[in-house]
């Protein structure tokens, strides 16, 4: 009997296996290997068939259609199994780019938005060819555009907007596609990335269908092609935060549809075209160009359609009309920095929607007033008007700014009460975990946020969107609408359930999709967008799928006994695989045998212990939110307190950022033979539980980003910098000439440069360290990894790693030292605009306006001439020509001493911050008198670099 039920067991799983497996072998194959590569997949991605139940996936005719997972907290990267699912039509994820993504002949959707994809856009992609929508913007892409993306004639969408793309716009030639082949794009969004050089007159012709253009913040040279003019579909142009020069196109004034137009922050020169054939004109923004000086446009009072002008330091001059104040549309005016004069006169018939005329820094003498006026912001302030006795009182006077709007849907008619836990009220006052994020509009044509009204109508317009898709949504709120220095309005929203107080996985990844693949449009006044979706933690459990009820009937009728007979071998079973488990990673762990005491062969650590799990929990107050004092790619960092009272810094690393074993094994070995004043010292680690954490020296004052920023509350004058710096020097230093082997850190920025209790250096984070263990070569070979702006070109080419790559991170630290800037900030890069101002003949070398105002400009910089020169001979584009690190020592130690400081001197203890300083506080606190010790400082020796 006992062999009857074995076998009719047997019989039944493998009809199970039959039945249930659907999905197409290699597809089933391509998503298991997939798996392997990700993390937080969700929870009902078990069983033999993905086309049956599986959140995020559908298939059609047993293979898998699309992969949407937008939201659900997906990690890890996209591996090259992707390529064999070879039916995949959409790809939606939320997590490089491999090179097999060019074997999905079929996929239509392409959307990898905000997933900190890296590397470049590998030229594959140009062999998606049904190819509909491409975005790929908010991600850490680099390199080139692929002009292989000419080759996708139907592509309708293109997003490649905030990478850290490079080089030029790719147009085509004899030999190779390009951009212009896109007849049938819509969309060409660019911004927010390194692009130089001109935009090709190739690019634009009569064929194209584009109505949205944005190449906003990059670093494109020469002047505005005319071709653009051709382009009679246009509704949005955006240039604007370039190095644009020349003539604006007359015949711009061709594109009859366009609504925005960005040209602000160039260097383009002459004066505007009259633009009266654009009759729809809305949003107009030509600010800060090198325009020659030119009268008020006369022509600017007929365009019927203007909200909002723009045109700050513009050379404008004369006298502006009345019945420019009388167009109908008009909310803002913001005009200041020209040469306007005679009297401001708004006139009785003012726009009723007129809200902002900023005039500040022109010549009016005169302002007549009428009534009603008040309701208008007007600001004056910088002209003759204010300057009269008795005048500097008026509101108009004043400099202040309007408030931050604090728009927030309201509530319908009903009292939300209090809710439960981190549930949320609805607009309908029903609590539940509401699906979060980010719309991004990136050129509205209105200025006035704090008319409710264009909120309601995009409340209304998303509300018809999700149910018209029969989305399970039941109400939502948007709130706090700002306008970011790019221009880009930002809402908050909140989506709220219906009949049920939370999302499951389907339901986010369908509210996900339908906001990023742009199947939401949004109403005309709002224009182009982008969705940026927080990860989603409340899921509600899927309805179940037919291979579960199928079990459950199946299940039923075997019955009890044989269910019992399954649990107990299953069990069984279970226990022997984990013990087989057990022994597999305990003999893959290459920290079981390892101790510090050990006079085996295993590698001995040099004063760094080994910690526990529990440990750690108790020093951390169990990883509590009050000792989290930082966070970044690789992980968290906690505050701990070790038994005898002394803080440790503890690093650990998020499932997705930990190594292999052995990995981990090789970094701490690294990190516990190096020991220097001026490196932050290694104490200990943790590996168990499948966690990684490293155990540093707790360094008070946080890193050096965060002082140049402000947010530490410290002041640095030039001494401390020059301090600072050679603190850094010194580090580096060691690691290259007196570490054995040599190291090179590989990741030289001032996020890794802590600050301890008396402000000296210490460089910190070697995740990414290399040991030049082959002393016969003078480079390592290998993958480029670092921080852009930081990175050293010469290495970015070759991938040959040398010291010399550390040197020119360093020569990029030196200039933010002085500038408290980003390296690449606006799509300006630090190295170039140095290199570019630099005038020994100048004061400060040409670079005042570059530098950080709390530096105390007033004063004298003592040998700034050869700081300066020093920090550009660091980032020489040859290795060959940059100093060693210890020539670079040398001279800053020169430099110090030239200044009156000793460069071994102990400094002050922190004790005042920009508030005390502001107050006028007696001492300054890394005055000369607290930096030296009183010993008598021989003359010292600059060498020149």
């Amino acid at each position: 009997m006992g062999g009857r039920i074995l076998v009719f067991i047997l019989l039944v799983c493998n009809y199970l296996l039959i039945a249930v497996a659907d999905t197409a072998t290699e597809d089933l194959t391509a998503l298991k290997s997939l798996m392997d590569t990700w993390q937080k997949t969700p929870p009902n991605w078990v069983g033999s068939d993905p086309c049956n139940g599986w959140d995020g996936i559908k298939c059609t005719n047993s293979h898998v259609i699309s992969i949407s997972l937008s939201s659900t907290g997906l990690a890890g990267q996209l591996s090259g199994y992707i390529g064999s699912l070879s039916e995949l039509e959409t790809l939606d994820l939320a997590g490089p780019l491999p090179q097999t993504i060019g074997n999905l002949k079929k996929l239509s959707t392409l959307i990898l938005v905000g997933c900190s994809f890296n590397g470049p856009i590998p030229e594959e992609i140009g062999n998606l060819q049904e190819l509909l929508f491409l975005s790929l913007n908010s991600n850490k892409f680099v390199g080139h555009i692929p002009p292989s993306i000419g080759n996708l004639s139907n592509l309708y969408w293109l997003d490649l907007a905030d990478n850290q793309l490079e080089g030029p716009i790719p147009v085509s030639s004899s030999s190779k596609p390009g951009l212009d082949m896109l007849h049938h794009a819509k969309h060409f969004h660019c911004g927010n990335n390194n692009l130089s050089g001109p935009i090709p007159p190739k690019l634009f012709s009569s064929e194209m269908n584009l109505i949205h253009v944005l190449f906003e913040n990059n670093q494109l040279s020469g002047s505005i092609p005319t071709t653009l003019g051709l382009v009679q579909s246009l509704e949005v142009v955006r240039l604007d935060s370039n190095s644009l020069s020349g003539l604006v196109p007359q015949n711009i004034s061709s594109l009859v549809k366009v609504q925005e137009m960005y040209l602000s922050n160039n260097k383009l020169s002459g004066s505007l075209p009259n633009l009266i054939g654009m009759s729809v004109l809305s949003y107009m923004d030509v600010s800060n160009n090198s325009f020659t000086s030119w009268d008020f446009p006369s022509w600017l009072s007929t365009m019927q359609s203007l909200t909002t002008l723009k045109m700050e330091n513009t050379q404008l001059q004369g006298q502006i009309s009345s019945s420019f104040f009388g167009l109908p549309s008009l909310q803002a005016v913001a005009l200041k920095g020209n040469e306007l004069n005679g009297t401001l006169d708004i006139g009785t018939t003012y726009s009723s929607q007129l809200r902002f005329i900023d005039l500040r820094g022109n010549q009016i003498d005169q302002f007549r007033q009428s009534d009603g006026v008040p309701e208008v912001k007007i600001m004056l302030k910088g002209n003759p008007i204010c300057e009269e006795n008795g005048m500097a009182s008026q509101n108009y006077c004043s400099d202040t700014q309007a408030n931050d709007n604090l728009y927030k849907t309201p509530f319908k008619n009903c009292d939300p009460g209090t809710c439960s836990l981190e549930q949320i009220p609805s607009p309908n006052c029903q609590c539940s975990y509401p699906y979060t994020g980010a719309l991004v509009f990136r050129a509205p044509s209105f200025s006035d946020l704090e008319n409710n009204t264009h909120y309601t109508t995009l409340e209304e317009s998303l509300m018809h969107s999700f149910q018209s898709h029969e989305l399970p949504v039941a109400s939502i709120s948007l709130s706090h609408p700002i306008k970011d220095s790019d221009q880009y309005l930002e809402l908050s929203l909140q989506v709220f359930p219906s009949n049920q107080d939370r999302f499951n996985r389907t339901g986010t990844s369908s509210i996900g999709f339908l906001l990023s693949n742009q199947t939401f449009k949004p109403p005309k006044e709002f224009g182009p967008f982008y969705f940026n979706a927080d990860r989603y933690e409340h899921f509600g459990a899927a309805g179940p799928s037919k291979s579960s009820n199928t079990g459950v009937i199946i299940g039923a009728a075997v019955g009890g006994s044989i269910l019992l007979v399954l649990l107990i071998l299953a069990g069984v079973y279970a226990c022997f695989q984990k013990k087989r488990a057990e022994r597999a990673i305990d003999h893959n762990n290459p920290f079981r045998r390892w101790d510090s005491e050990s006079t085996s062969g295993f590698p001995q650590l040099k004063g760094a212990r080994q910690f526990s799990f529990d440990e750690i929990k108790k020093y951390t107050s169990n990883f509590s939110q009050a000792n989290n004092i930082g966070t970044g790619d690789y992980g968290k960092v906690y505050k701990g307190t070790l038994p005898n009272g002394q803080l440790v810094a503890i690093k650990r690393a998020q499932k997705e950022s930990v190594q292999g074993a052995f990995e981990f094994k090789a970094e701490i070995e690294l990190l516990s033979r190096v020991h220097h004043k001026n490196l932050v010292g290694l104490l200990g680690f943790c590996f168990e539980k499948r966690e990684q954490m490293l155990v540093y020296e707790h360094v008070s004052n946080g890193s050096l980003k965060d002082t140049l920023s402000g947010k530490s509350g410290f002041k640095l004058d030039w001494i401390r910098r020059l301090k600072i710096a050679l603190g850094t020097a010194r580090g580096l230093a060691y690691l290259h000439e007196h570490a054995n082997p040599p190291i090179i850190h590989r990741d030289i920025k001032s996020n890794n440069i802590l600050l301890d209790e008396r402000l000296n250096a210490k460089v910190a984070d070697f995740g990414l360290s290399k040991s030049m263990v082959d002393t016969e070569k003078d480079h390592i070979t290998t993958q480029v990894k670092g921080t852009l702006g930081y990175l050293d070109p010469e290495y970015y080419m070759s991938q040959q790693l040398t010291e010399k790559s550390d040197v020119y991170s360093f020569g990029v630290l030196l200039m933010e030292l002085i500038t408290a800037r980003k390296p690449i900030e606006r799509g300006k890069y630090i190295v170039k605009e140095i290199k570019s101002a630099n005038d020994k003949t100048k004061n400060l070398c040409g670079l005042y306006e570059f530098l950080d105002p709390t530096m105390d400009l007033g004063s004298t910089l003592i040998g700034f001439e050869v700081y300066v020169n020093l920090a550009l001979k660091c980032v020489e584009e040859s290795g060959d020509d940059r100093p060693r690190m210890s020539d670079v020592v040398k001279q800053i130690e020169n430099l110090l001493l030239l200044a009156g400081a000793n460069p071994n001197a102990e400094s002050a203890s922190t004790s005042a911050s920009y508030e005390d300083i502001s107050k006028g506080s007696s001492r300054h606190p890394y005055s000369n008198e607290s930096l030296d010790t009183g010993v008598v400082l021989p003359n010292p020796k600059i060498e020149p670099m």
